[in-house]
């Protein structure tokens, strides 16, 4: 076998001397296998909320033309990385070969179902066929490839959760990682896009760290969201609001908190143009986590000078140490929240 870079940069067509992600061609070629690579059979791709609503939007919701735009995406870059948002999403999968430089050194043998928890935007991949499209969970069942780097982390699919509910929550796992982190007893948080899938799993966690003198305040866009939300009963207090429209959630938090405004803020949303709300909606010496990959960072940090908003901000880094675990155990931890996602995503 060919000896191959620990990052993957032997897979890189061009330009030359970059990192897969932000490479605009990658080597997709599944014929040969690195020796420090994992061929893996593909089943489902778990496209990320941001990039799979701007390919809908682009489709015109038109299955037909949501399948052309990414198999276009995938011929022109050996990868799925949405050119428009930049983003890519994860794999479900059952190893197929093993590279012979990771035999014996990794807990993976062939036959073994696992799901990617790095970016499509830096995987290389190989779409033979689009069998089916589900646009309520952003899924896409496929017949192809692809290719996990030796850098490259991954989790077992759990037997005691179904893999298409394993692969909804593992999608998303480094937002309530990262709010485990975050929050303190105590805090004010709060969560916009708080009835989606991160949402959920945010709300439960934070309420979880904020304890009983904490405050868990969240946003949704529809009623039927922030419905389901309250019946859940991770949050003090949930409302509906545009998140684009900053002047009108910043009353609406100052009303909610008496002026004093949140702790922490943690944006799930998959809309660009909530920047805004999330620094406005923060007080001074806060945190604001932009989990969420429709997020501008010039806009963030442009906006918090323009208002003259002293607060922390993190980008939304899908990956902390034992976010998997953390997350698969929030579904075993929580009847409430596991009936839920497996009514919505399994």
């Amino acid at each position: 076998m060919k000896k191959g870079n620990k990052y993957g940069t032997h897979r890189v067509i061009e330009p030359k001397g970059v990192l897969p992600q932000p490479a605009n061609k990658i080597d997709n070629n599944m014929d040969i296998v690195y020796d420090n690579e994992i061929l893996i059979n593909v089943l489902t791709l778990n496209i990320d909320s941001a990039s799979f609503t701007q390919i809908e939007e682009q489709a015109g919701g038109d299955e037909k033309k949501i399948a052309e735009i990414m198999m276009d995406i995938v011929a022109k870059q050996g990868k799925h990385r949405n050119p428009v948002t930049g983003s890519g999403g994860m794999l479900l999968g059952i190893v197929e070969k093993i590279g012979s430089a990771l035999e014996g050194k990794i807990d993976l043998k062939v036959g073994d179902k696992i799901a990617t928890l790095v970016s499509l935007s830096l995987t290389p991949l190989r779409i033979d066929k689009i069998k089916a499209i589900r646009k309520d969970i952003d899924q896409v069942d496929i017949d192809g490839k692809a290719i996990l780097f030796e850098s490259g982390i991954y989790a077992k699919i759990p037997s005691d959760i179904p893999e298409k509910l394993a692969l909804s929550a593992l999608d998303v796992a480094g937002a309530p990682a990262q709010t485990a982190k975050l929050v303190k007893p105590g805090d004010t948080v709060f969560i916009i896009g708080a009835g989606g899938k991160s949402g959920m799993l945010c709300c439960y966690e934070a309420k979880r760290r904020a304890g009983v003198t904490g405050k868990i305040i969240g946003l949704c866009h529809s009623e039927k969201s922030a419905k389901r939300l309250i019946d859940l009963g991770f949050c003090d207090h949930v409302f509906t609001a545009d998140a684009t429209l900053p002047v009108a959630v910043l009353e609406k938090m100052e009303e909610l908190t008496n002026g004093q405004m949140a702790d922490v803020t943690i944006n799930n949303v998959n809309i660009p143009d909530t920047e805004m709300a999330s620094i406005l909606c923060t007080k001074d010496t806060g945190v604001v986590y932009f989990f969420s990959m429709a997020t501008s960072f010039t806009k963030a940090a442009l906006g918090a000078e323009g208002v003259g908003s002293d607060v922390t901000m993190i980008v939304g880094n899908g990956y902390t140490k034992g976010h998997a675990e953390i997350t698969l155990e929030l579904l075993r931890e929580s009847d409430k929240l596991r009936k839920v996602f497996t009514e919505l995503y399994a």
